[in-house]
């Protein structure tokens, strides 16, 4: 039987300098696959109201959402450790809300949660509660419009703010932190200050490890990303097969003897 992947196992994993590969599913069938494949960890990421729901931000996923997902997920996966991402609005009010948002996921199946920005004072109540907790700097998805759109964080004078960041989180117990879209050489040094592990998506080969968007990997988004690797087109194959099955229907050659009963 495989051991499962828990947040102390990144940590060590960074501690013999073992890279670290995560990536988002939000059903069943993409967490076997990627279970399958020999992920360490499968982020359930907010990003679902972009890629499962069409719309423009994350903004509008609840905590209802994400407990259903998170569910999904975990009917699917038995080896990586799952992650699931506390939504907007569901930790920014208060220590409180943090906490009992934190409990919400995790009776959902998570085995940790992750919060975007500068709160270590809700990280610090949930690792006391018992909720293995990331943080998530540079690019936090949640702000898209304090920032002014989707633009790359840390640049300057800002790159110091960001590691400031990133130590505070690590001492309120934080046992990773997502880097996104911030320039490769502050993410290296952020990487290198920390004794836990970066996870890095648009922040360079300098982190401790990766995480890609299911749909960006596979091809299964229309629009390229700078940051993500296309592995597959899967999007084109999907539309092929289903284009066939459209033209045996109406030509009356399927269904055939095969398929009937």
């Amino acid at each position: 039987m495989r051991k499962s992947v828990t947040a102390p196992s990144l940590v060590e994993m960074k501690a013999r300098n073992e890279k670290i590969v995560f990536v988002t599913a939000y059903d069943v069938g993409a967490a076997r696959l990627a279970d399958e494949a020999g992920v360490d960890a499968i982020l359930v990421g907010d990003s679902l109201g972009n890629v499962i729901v069409g719309d423009p931000t994350t903004l509008g996923v609840s905590l209802a959402m994400m407990e259903h997902h998170i569910r999904c997920v975990r009917n699917g996966a038995s080896r990586p450790l799952i992650v699931g991402d506390l939504p907007f609005g569901s930790y920014g009010a208060s220590v409180e809300q943090g906490v009992e948002s934190g409990f919400r996921l995790m009776k959902a199946g998570a085995g940790a949660v992750k919060l975007e920005g500068d709160y270590p004072e809700v990280v610090k109540a949930l690792v006391k509660a018992g909720i293995p907790t990331m943080g998530h700097i540079g690019f936090t998805p949640q702000s898209v419009h304090k920032f002014g759109g989707f633009r790359v964080q840390g640049r300057g004078e800002g790159g110091a703010e960001q590691v400031e960041m990133a130590l505070r989180l690590q001492d309120a117990g934080a046992f990773s932190i997502v880097l996104e879209l911030m320039p490769s050489d502050l993410a290296q040094q952020i990487s290198e200050r920390l004794t836990i592990p970066t996870i890095g998506i648009g922040a360079g080969p300098g982190c401790d490890g990766q995480v890609q968007v299911w749909h960006d990997l596979l091809g299964l988004d229309p629009q390229p990303r700078k940051h993500a690797k296309r592995y597959a087109e899967v999007g084109s194959i999907i539309r092929d097969a289903l284009t066939q099955y459209v033209e045996e229907t109406r030509q009356g050659t399927f269904p055939t003897g095969d398929q009937s009963f």
